[in-house]
């Protein structure tokens, strides 16, 4: 039998143990984790180049006379807003850098905006060169009053603009129209080369010219062949011939082959050039229109020397 003083001291030695296992649970393990934990990261410096585009000097795109502007920290304004000469000019912050013009040395391209007052706020595509070590204006295009901007980069030796603009009676607030397309700097202007727009739904109206390649030579004639990812009004598109001031030389119409309205569809037609002269360079478009207010749902271009 157990006494009960022994019972007393078995009875003791239970709770002491029973405290200490108590405690030992109630601290708490810790938290690798949190032991681990990095600090923020710290965004990564804007590459030289953009703090060289802030400070280039930009030519107005909406002026009547040309005018040059000297940027200083990616901004030139003038007046109060209100007064009739204010004029506020804001590199944003796409900006991109690349050989446009094949001759090696790269140019420098940035969105830029311009407000004379008002609720307009005008973005140009614009383009950039070296001179005397500092960047100056070469060219600029402009993309559309208040656009919401996706993206900007250099894709091959052209630029690539992803933008949301306004499509027909949209409110100035508010566009919807998603395009993307790219440009080319020939002769020291923008020429945009190719054009898509997008469905409510997101699918890409796109034509493609699959020949002639760009840069090609040709004579009296030129086969034309290609490809749209859906079929347009009435299965016609539109081709234009433009020289290099953009004078339009020549328009006419191709036959698009498709199972069903609004299916992919093909083309391949020859188009006579007529009396263009020999060794002239033009620009060769292909255009599917919108026939209900004659925007652009798409369009593919080349540049073709004349023999």
């Amino acid at each position: 039998m157990v006494s009960h003083r022994s019972l007393i001291l078995l009875l003791s030695a239970c709770l002491i143990l029973t405290a200490c296992r108590s405690f030992a649970s109630a601290t708490p393990e810790p938290d690798s984790a949190s032991q681990t934990a990095s600090p923020p990261e710290t965004p990564a410096p804007a590459p030289d180049y953009v703090n060289r585009i802030r400070q280039a000097d930009y030519q107005l795109g909406l002026t009547d006379v040309p005018r040059i502007v000297q940027l200083t920290d990616g901004r030139f304004e003038q007046g109060t807003p209100g007064a009739e000469d204010f004029l506020s000019v804001t590199v944003t912050d796409f900006t991109t850098r690349g050989d446009l013009d094949g001759d090696g040395v790269s140019e420098y391209a940035a969105l830029v905006a311009e407000n004379y007052g008002g609720t307009g706020v005008f973005v140009f595509l614009t383009v950039f060169s070296e001179a005397d070590d500092k960047l100056v204006f070469r060219a600029s295009s402009l993309v559309d009053d208040r656009p919401q901007i996706n993206s900007l980069a250099m894709e091959s030796g052209e630029l690539f603009l992803d933008v949301t603009v306004h499509g027909r009676d949209e409110p100035m607030c508010c566009p919807t129209l998603r395009t993307a397309r790219h440009y080319r700097l020939v002769n020291n202007q923008l020429d945009m080369s190719d054009y898509v727009t997008f469905t409510p739904d997101g699918r890409p109206r796109t034509l493609v010219l699959e020949s002639p390649v760009n840069g090609a030579e040709v004579f009296r004639s030129v086969p034309v062949k290609g490809s749209v990812a859906m079929a347009p009004f009435e299965n016609n598109l539109v081709y234009r011939i433009y020289d290099i001031g953009g004078v339009e030389l020549a328009i006419g119409s191709i036959k698009v082959t498709a199972a069903e309205p609004g299916d992919p569809g093909v083309f391949e037609q020859t188009i006579l050039l007529g009396n263009i002269l020999s060794g002239a360079v033009v620009r060769l478009e292909v255009q599917d229109i919108n026939a209900e207010d004659g925007s652009l749902f798409a369009m593919d271009s080349v540049e073709l020397v004349v023999k």
